[in-house]
């Protein structure tokens, strides 16, 4: 498998779940900013769309959209429980959090990131995420993870998102539950392992 990423981006999530699924696959750079692989190639000519994250699969099936992925990491290592068994009402609680954070969360912090949304609509958006992110803390009172004692790939994708929180000024400190959560995801092997490659730990 590869897995296109750009370093920090939404990308990221899946990156995590490959690594806390001990799968084998090969991390290719695919900056948001240039699109252009680290061999010269268009990034435009793989995903039409030019967005990150995308993978490979051994057959050459592409798969798109981060949600999506993880779930199909999840269910190539079922051993490691990253998510619940298909059609059981748990695999639906994961697969809300996933689009909670997609939709809520990842899309809400999409205006901070241009240049060109006005600062009076940043100041709307901000409001509105740190709602969001209140709500998420008062769901992770007395739980280890989103799921509760398992890790699961909806857990990193929203240590992912929340990793955009400090370099757009939203303070999380106040929020107790979701520090700590933070802390727990971060300190984890594969988490770290998948940072490093992405050059965002040393």
């Amino acid at each position: 498998m590869k897995l296109y990423y750009s370093p920090g981006a939404c990308s990221l999530s899946p990156h995590i779940a490959l690594e806390e699924a001990g799968l084998a696959y090969e991390a290719i750079a695919a900056p948001t900013k240039t699109h252009k692989l680290p061999d010269g190639t268009d990034y435009y000519t793989i995903n039409p769309l030019g967005y990150v994250p995308l993978l490979q699969l051994d057959d050459g099936t592409l798969l798109r959209e981060g949600p999506v992925i993880v779930q199909y990491i999840a269910d190539q290592a079922p051993a490691k429980k990253l998510a619940p068994a298909n059609g059981t009402l748990a695999r639906y609680q994961l697969q809300s959090w996933l689009n909670f954070v997609g939709t809520e969360l990842h899309k809400g912090f999409s205006p901070l990131f241009n240049p060109a949304t006005p600062t009076e609509y940043k100041t709307v958006v901000i409001e509105r995420l740190q709602s969001r992110l209140k709500w998420v803390d008062g769901e992770l009172a007395g739980k280890q993870y989103l799921m509760g004692d398992q890790f699961s790939v909806a857990d990193g994708y929203l240590f992912t998102i929340t990793n955009w929180a400090a370099p757009m000024n939203i303070d999380l400190s106040p929020l107790a539950n979701l520090t700590a959560y933070r802390a727990r995801v971060a300190a984890r092997p594969g988490v770290q392992q998948a940072m490093k490659a992405e050059g965002l730990l040393k």
